[in-house]
């Protein structure tokens, strides 16, 4: 009550639940143990966290999710490969990834009906529409993006099977990435990750 008996006192509201909610001594009581808990985690963790992204597509709008994705984590600490199997190697090789293409077949998102998509030349006249929106927009290039994020640490494997099949030699790579990767160390790689993405 408060000092002239009309009410609770400030103590007493500071004790009294909220609509039915916990107590501030009861919340404050919460957050310390969830601290103690922290600290416990904390020094007991082994190391960095891990993430496992599998890249699979060679197209200019799928080059950015991996890049992007890895290179994110890698900046909050994340201990990040990426490993490039089939069309996705397109972005790791030097010439190449300078000339990836935006697909208008299949493609919901662009005003233009499969019919049109097929015809020759439209492949090309959305890419450099796209390309033209990344540049007015100050986005990075997927070039940039790639060497963003290898000098962030971002460990980029090739499929050695891929490189078999689709003829690529390592000097066709971009320096950094780890060339000749198979896909039993891509799997043991997931398998110790904390985050997998298939992309």
């Amino acid at each position: 009550m408060s000092a002239d008996g009309a009410g609770p006192s400030d103590d007493d509201a500071r004790e009294t639940p909220d609509a039915g909610g916990p107590s501030r001594a009861e919340l404050a009581a919460r957050v310390a143990e969830l601290e103690a808990r922290l600290e416990t985690v904390e020094s007991t963790d082994e190391g960095p966290r891990k993430m496992s992204i599998i890249a699979t597509k060679g197209t200019l709008d799928m080059a950015y999710p991996p890049l992007i994705l890895a290179s994110t984590a890698a900046a909050f600490g994340y201990d990040v490969t990426v490993f490039a199997t089939f069309w996705a190697l397109d972005v790791l090789h030097v010439e190449r990834s300078a000339k990836l293409r935006l697909s208008a077949v299949g493609n919901p998102n662009l005003p233009l009906p499969n019919a049109l998509a097929v015809l020759p030349g439209v492949d090309r006249l959305a890419t450099r529409m796209m390309e033209r929106r990344i540049a007015d927009n100050d986005t990075a290039t997927v070039e940039e993006l790639l060497g963003t994020a290898i000098d962030v640490g971002v460990e980029f494997q090739a499929c050695q099977m891929t490189m078999d099949l689709l003829g690529y030699e390592e000097d066709d790579l971009y320096e950094g990435v780890t060339a000749g990767v198979g896909a039993a160390t891509a799997i043991r790689d997931m398998a110790d990750a904390d985050i997998q993405l298939l992309v």
